[in-house]
């Protein structure tokens, strides 16, 4: 009996050294998250009330005041750590992997990628992304990115579309598709969805650059398409 509590042990041990990721992810057990208190939903608002505001150090500020054993932290300080491009954001996100926030790790992990122009790594994380959480309507228009830039545009128009009626007061979803027709020129269905969800001139000026930036060698979507820095559309990452 000894003898296997200790082979039991060393394998633990083992697959916490070999998963890359932060210890406190082998305290939880698979698809678990701890529930904050009420005095920490608020600190967790007031956190999110600052990063939609743009204000991200004060956001973090707030969020270092709780437990980083709570996935909802640490989810919250991977997405300011992305914003301001530090890189502490990985390994916060792979710690979400396995637990209930797990979609969110994955999603984050593939906004990295794709901000780093790794496309194929971006599309293994969004599409896992996609399978965990699929009426998220941002992991879908990231994935919806991610085919674009891949040139792959009928999976891109289907991912669109789906984040479109997933969350019809999102326009971020509507100007990456007008984006896509107009790359196809395509231009009498990219004026008439433009007027349909209500797209500034603005916007559909910026499609119109982002098709044109599509065309020219090969270019890559820019990568402040990929989702929103807040969850106040339209707004865009920097």
């Amino acid at each position: 009996m000894k003898a296997l509590i200790t082979g039991l042990s060393l394998l633990l041990l083992g697959g916490c050294a070999s998963n890359g990721q932060a210890p406190w992810s082998a305290l939880m057990s698979p698809g678990a998250c701890a529930k904050p208190s009420s005095e920490q939903e608020l600190s967790l608002n007031l956190a999110d009330d600052m990063a939609n505001e743009g204000k991200m150090h004060a956001s973090l500020a707030n969020l270092q005041s709780l437990p980083e054993s709570l996935p909802q932290v640490r989810q919250r300080k991977a997405k300011v750590y992305r914003l301001l491009g530090r890189s502490e954001a990985q390994p916060l996100y792979r710690s979400l992997l396995g637990t209930c926030m797990a979609a969110e790790g994955e999603h984050g992990l593939g906004q990295l990628a794709a901000a780093r122009g790794d496309n194929a790594q971006a599309l293994t994380h969004m599409q896992r992304a996609a399978q965990l959480a699929p009426t998220d309507e941002k992991i879908r228009n990231d994935l919806g990115v991610v085919y674009l830039n891949q040139r792959r545009m009928e999976d891109a128009r289907f991912e669109f579309m789906t984040a479109m009626e997933l969350k019809q007061s999102d326009q971020l979803a509507a100007v990456n598709l007008v984006t896509l027709l107009i790359y196809q020129d395509n231009w009498g269905q990219a004026a008439q969805l433009a007027s349909q969800v209500g797209l500034s001139p603005e916007q559909v000026t910026e499609a119109q650059a982002r098709a044109e930036k599509l065309k020219a060698a090969g270019a890559p979507v820019a990568k402040d398409q990929v989702a929103a820095a807040s969850d106040t559309p339209p707004v865009l990452i920097k």
